[in-house]
């Protein structure tokens, strides 16, 4: 009878034990089948670098029809392209990703012209767009590049002083074209001061930092073309006198733009709460963070823009056109009509102190609506300063809204986050000192200290 006690409980316990490890598993096979289907990640990096952009998650789920982004690597080169990808995948069912190895499937490759390993493809119907390198701005710009039919033409003036989108150097605007060219747009230079007119190829005219007056026949060009239906960027720099650079009044310009409702004030906008120092800037570069309502800027607030050398802009309601404020100073800032001489020298009698709009953009109802965008900067884009917070996006924004590609006006992806630590040389010299000396003498005198006491 106890024998069969015996093995009537060891028969229940290997019951149990099949029981539970029946409930083990479907509890396990559940757990990774829900983490399958809601696989989420966590980014707790100080700039979301591992999170993606908003004009990425806007661009993605906006879709409209099938996307395939095709990664071609070696197998054991899929890990470093999964981590940025997947994200893309996990977005949208109309995105998906495809991994393949150009040495076991050459003949895909050669079809695609695939030269190298490690090169995403973005194809859009029987459309493909190449990133050019493996990160989230090259990737969303290939699938922007990919999604946009037509070609959209970028026309930078010439010949009144203006900076060259060729020049590499602090002043140029090299760094637009680059960024412009990402976002699909032609860009190529116009010298209307030879012949005053917009070729009709130019999707929009970017009349930025002229330091002599445009003729009056250009400015004519220029008025004709946003109120034929043409888009224009205007950028007029204060009109400074340091007794050896000069910067035109450019009368015509202004006048035109007054006309449209937009008064672009004699002056020049000073930063006096010495935040720019932080970043490197002096009190010549205003510091921009009050947004309006307009598309332009909707998604800017919470970053902080940086207008280098700009004058103050006032706007109105006028016939055919009613502009908007886009961005303004921050309230720790100065406006001086003082623009003669090296250094600006304050009067407090003649200075205001306030925040000053230093962006416009309104549009022309004619027969067709005209587009336009003023500044009253134009090194703000320059290659020194446009990689700076807010700027690139800033200037992006302004062109899709006047191109009419609304749906692509949000944050850019994010350069990755540079967080050394820089320091001087009397800086390194006490950090030595403490970490060398100072500590080691601390720890020598704490154990002499204890052995004097317990002796």
């Amino acid at each position: 009878m106890m024998k069969g006690f015996t093995a009537s409980r060891a028969t229940r316990y290997s019951a149990y034990f099949a029981a539970y490890l029946v409930i083990v598993i479907a509890v396990l096979a559940t757990l990774n089948w829900l983490a399958n289907q809601h696989n989420k990640t966590f980014d707790f990096t100080a700039n979301k670098q591992y999170t993606l952009s908003d004009q990425t998650i806007k661009v993605v789920n906006g879709l409209k029809q099938d996307v395939t982004v095709m990664y071609f690597d070696r197998s054991t080169g899929f890990g470093a392209a999964k981590d940025l990808l997947d994200r893309y995948d996990k977005l949208s069912n109309k995105l998906k990703v495809d991994y393949e190895d150009p040495f076991k499937k050459p003949q895909l490759a050669k079809q695609y012209g695939i030269r190298q390993t490690g090169t995403t493809l973005i194809k859009v119907g029987d459309r493909t767009q190449e990133a050019r390198s493996l990160s989230e701005e090259e990737v969303t710009g290939a699938l922007i590049r990919a999604l946009k039919t037509g070609t959209k033409t970028a026309c930078f003036t010439t010949g009144a002083g203006e900076p060259a989108i060729d020049d590499s150097g602090d002043p140029g605007y090299s760094g637009v074209k680059d960024i412009l060219e990402k976002e699909n747009y032609k860009v190529q230079p116009i010298n209307i001061v030879e012949k005053p007119e917009i070729p009709q190829e130019c999707t929009i005219v970017v009349a930025a930092g002229a330091k002599y007056d445009y003729p009056q026949p250009v400015v004519d060009a220029m008025k004709k073309f946003v109120e034929g239906g043409g888009r224009g960027i205007f950028m007029l720099q204060p009109p400074l006198d340091d007794g050896k650079n000069k910067i035109a009044d450019n009368k015509a310009l202004v006048d035109m733009l007054a006309g449209w409702g937009v008064t672009a004030n004699r002056d020049q906008v000073l930063d006096t709460s010495g935040i720019g120092g932080l970043y490197g800037l002096g009190p010549e570069v205003a510091l921009a963070s009050k947004y309006e309502t307009h598309p332009i800027v909707r998604e800017m607030k919470g970053t902080a823009t940086a207008f280098a050398i700009t004058r103050s802009l006032d706007t109105k309601s006028v016939d055919k056109s009613n502009p908007e404020k886009l961005v303004s100073t921050t309230k720790n800032s100065i406006a001086t009509t003082q623009l003669s001489g090296a250094t600006r020298r304050i009067d407090p009698s003649k200075a205001k102190e306030d925040s000053f709009a230093v962006a416009a953009a309104g549009t022309y109802k004619g027969e067709k609506e005209g587009r336009y965008v003023v500044v009253g900067c134009s090194d703000w884009i320059a290659n020194y300063v446009l990689r700076f917070a807010g700027n690139r996006d800033l200037f992006l924004n302004m062109m899709n809204w006047l191109s009419n590609d609304e749906d692509l006006i949000s944050i850019r992806p994010k350069d990755p986050e540079d967080r050394r630590i820089q320091l001087t040389r009397s800086q390194m010299m006490m950090v030595r000192t403490v970490s060398q000396f100072l500590l080691p003498l601390a720890v020598i005198l704490g154990g002499i200290f204890v052995w004097w006491r317990r002796r």
